[in-house]
């Protein structure tokens, strides 16, 4: 049996010395994936880019062709083939899922390499402890935007402005003392603190006034709703808090 021949989609994307566009390299790959042959038409100048945008009064390239049909950009070639197009304002808790995955495998791979074996009680300490580095990580990448959205739903920063700035340093500050070991007497009222008053300040926001707003968990870009990832992250810095004041105590009576 003889292959048929594939079907050629003619593809206008911007090759330029100083841009080669993203979404031009996606388009062709997803062209070929499907099947087609691509003729794949550089627009080399800014010149040349407009003069297209303005013949086919189109805002954007790449634009694909099939079968003399313009099919449009990236998005509009993955909808015509059936699959899912992102949309950006969309909800989703697929950032925190990745987060805590990561850090779970991070306290793993730390306890086995200290201990020789992955499952230990500090490996679910550092499960925590790496978990809070992440967060404020996220957070500090641009605080101001994290404490706008932050000021939305938590009790005493609406009261103290300024401590929407300063939660993701003792965040930060908290999390790596307890990956440590060091200075319990600083790291345990800090995640008591501010993980008592977020767990207050999410199931009043959430479960008492039914407010539907983002959490700033994440950072200031978040798409997480806020509600029970919420709640679990400021439940796990008390829980951590709790246990480490504990394990300080059993020592000290040693």
């Amino acid at each position: 049996m003889t292959t048929p021949p594939a079907r050629t989609a003619i593809l206008h994307r911007m090759v330029m010395q100083d841009h080669v566009c993203p979404w031009g390299l996606k388009a062709k790959d997803l062209l070929r994936r499907q099947g087609y042959a691509v003729d794949d038409r550089w627009l080399t100048t800014r010149e040349e880019t407009d003069a297209f945008k303005a013949e086919h009064g189109v805002k954007t390239t790449p634009q694909t062709f099939i079968d003399g049909r313009r099919i449009g950009g990236y998005d509009d070639l993955r909808r015509f083939f059936g699959k899912k197009v992102r949309d950006p304002g969309a909800t989703s808790y697929r950032p925190v899922i990745m987060l805590f995955a990561m850090t779970a495998l991070m306290a793993l791979a730390a306890s086995q390499a200290v201990y020789g074996t992955p499952i230990t009680i500090r490996a679910g300490e550092w499960f925590i402890a790496f978990s809070m580095c992440v967060l404020a990580l996220l957070k500090l990448q641009d605080v101001e935007r994290f404490s706008a959205m932050f000021l939305n739903y938590d009790l005493l920063a609406k009261r103290w402005v300024p401590y929407g700035s300063i939660y993701p340093y003792a965040e930060g500050l908290a999390g790596v003392l307890m990956v440590s070991g060091a200075l319990t007497w600083l790291s345990v009222p800090i995640a008591l603190v501010i993980g008592g008053i977020g767990a207050v300040s999410v199931f009043k926001a959430v479960y008492i006034d039914r407010r539907d707003i983002k959490c700033a968990c994440v950072g200031g870009d978040s798409k997480v709703p806020l509600g029970f990832v919420s709640l679990t992250e400021n439940v796990m810095m008390v829980a951590m808090a709790l246990w480490m004041a504990l394990g300080a105590g059993a020592m000290a009576t040693m």
